[in-house]
């Protein structure tokens, strides 16, 4: 007789932040159906923030119990609460409580950085009736929660199926979200459409490799897959197409070269406190899983896969700082510079050694902190039409117009540069210690020629980060398209998130050793 199938308990309480944070989701789509429009964004706003605050609180419920245990199988082994995947969750619900703050901003004006309509054909008589009617897109909102939800799921998924469907959570409403912002309107669909079908054939790489790997191993579970590959005599062809195939999927989601195409385009086109928060949170639950998928099942395979990650980080590194130098645009240079930060923390992940671990959770933390901070300010300096009646638009994304921004805005020039110069390591700042801890990790694991070409392209990557700098504070406005830009006052949650991410960078820069230890003893993964 055929045995009778047996549904796996579901432990609400260890799922609590993930269950925290869809129903959140859930019920934001019951607000947009039935709660006044009047209502709908101070009811947004108020849920999807208390619903963050309740993750990290849960979160914080869970450590003790997991610090102890070392962590459990949840869900017949779906899903993996350990200590990565509990810093991972609590770091997904503080950045995306910071995210929220620059998504749910106005300006003056009072307006948001999302389309009135985003359904609405660009220039049309529907769109210009939307925008006077002052129509406000809040179904950003439950698309935000959502994504973040799969974010937590996917570096805590214990097996391929969980993985995918993780993926796809946290990847539909991005593509929808990357094509509502308020101004470039026809720029801002393109960039959703390209990520759209750039992310289905990742996607699609990633389904066909859990295939061949269940056909090798007879499970979809990391740890099945692991196992299997114990007994492997030679090469066998499934296993190593099926690793190379998810890596892909998984590499087209950090930006890693040679998946990075979509990266720029999507950066630019993308509402920017979008932008901010993809930049920032995909890029956490990407290197969460893959260092799953690394530490766990790749350590057999080490010298048939590694030289393939090593490869990968190299040219990643380099290509995105060579790119990102001639880049006359400043959120087309995040984006390169974002490339090039997915290189330096594979150099965490390639180190295979316990604190390779903690320096990649470390280095993320950091990133994500100044990744968010400095695209809000990029939302706060705009462009002025020049003549009678001039108008605020759009940002000033070309790198001139922000020359004298330091005459102009002291402060608020002050913090972008703090930023910059977290991204390129310099001592005192929680970007130098991000790159310390991963290079230190990798040369323990033996990979010292990779440090050296680390810290050279790290060293180069100084020059456009300087560049702008100097723009900033020792450039004459006077005769340049910076006479066209002017910062813009907007309701203060900008700021706050600006505030956040000064204070992060400084102290986890200055003050580390306390993070450090943290995240040392959760480097704990279950096999």
């Amino acid at each position: 007789m055929t045995p009778a199938f047996v549904a796996p308990e579901v432990p609400w309480a260890q799922l609590a932040p993930v269950v925290i944070v869809l129903g959140a989701g859930a019920l934001g789509v019951l607000v947009e159906a039935f709660a006044p429009q009047r209502l709908r964004r101070a009811i947004q706003l108020a849920l999807a923030a208390l619903a963050l605050a309740g993750a990290v609180v849960a979160v914080a419920a869970l450590w003790s119990d997991v610090m102890e245990t070392g962590g459990t199988e949840i869900m017949g082994g779906s899903v993996i609460l350990d200590g990565p995947t509990l810093v991972l969750w609590g770091v997904l619900a503080v950045l995306g409580l910071i995210s929220l703050l620059v998504i749910t901003d106005r300006t003056e004006s009072g307006e948001d950085a999302f389309a009135p309509s985003a359904a609405a054909v660009p220039g049309s008589e529907y769109e210009e009736l939307a925008r006077r009617k002052g129509i406000a897109q809040t179904e950003v909102y439950p698309l935000v929660l959502f994504a973040l939800g799969g974010m937590m799921i996917f570096p805590a998924a214990g097996d391929l199926l969980t993985l995918f469907v993780a993926l796809e959570v946290l990847s539909l409403p991005l593509y929808l979200l990357s094509g509502m912002a308020r101004r470039r309107r026809l720029f801002s669909q393109e960039a959703s459409m390209k990520y759209f079908l750039l992310g289905a054939f990742a996607s699609a790489f990633l389904l066909f490799g859990a295939a061949l790997l269940y056909g090798f191993a007879g499970s979809v579970r990391f740890a099945d897959i692991a196992a299997a590959t114990q007994t492997v005599v030679g090469l066998d062809a499934l296993l190593l197409a099926g690793v190379v195939l998810v890596l892909v999927g998984l590499l087209f989601k950090v930006g890693a070269v040679p998946f990075h195409a979509w990266t720029p385009d999507v950066y630019q086109g993308a509402p920017t406190p979008i932008t901010g928060f993809m930049a920032a949170c995909t890029k956490i639950a990407a290197f969460g899983a893959i260092l799953r998928l690394v530490y766990v099942v790749l350590p057999p395979l080490e010298w048939d896969v590694m030289p393939l990650l090593w490869a990968v980080a190299v040219i990643t590194m380099v290509v995105g700082t060579v790119v990102a130098i001639v880049q006359s645009d400043v959120k087309r240079m995040l984006a390169y510079s974002s490339i090039a930060h997915a290189g330096f923390v594979l150099v965490g992940v390639v180190a295979l050694t316990q604190s390779g671990i903690s320096s990649v959770l470390f280095y993320l933390v950091a990133y994500g902190l100044t990744t968010i901070g400095a695209f809000a300010i990029v939302t706060l300096v705009r462009e002025v039409t020049a003549g009678p009646g001039s108008a605020v638009v759009a940002e000033a994304s070309h790198i001139t117009q922000w020359s004298g921004l330091g005459k102009r805005s002291p402060v608020l020039a002050a913090s972008f540069a703090l930023f910059l110069l977290s991204f390129a390591g310099i001592p005192l700042t929680a970007g130098f210690t991000g790159k310390f801890a991963v290079f230190s990790a990798a040369i323990e694991g033996g990979l010292t020629w990779l440090v050296v070409v680390g810290v050279v392209v790290s060293a180069a990557s100084v020059f456009f980060y300087v560049r702008l700098i100097v723009l900033m504070f020792f450039t004459d406005p006077a005769g340049t398209p910076g006479e066209s830009t002017t910062v813009v006052r907007s309701e203060g949650f900008t700021t706050v998130a600006i505030a956040l991410g000064v204070v992060g960078t400084i102290a986890l820069g200055v003050l580390p050793s306390p993070v450090l230890d943290v995240l040392a003893d959760a480097a704990r993964l279950i096999p």
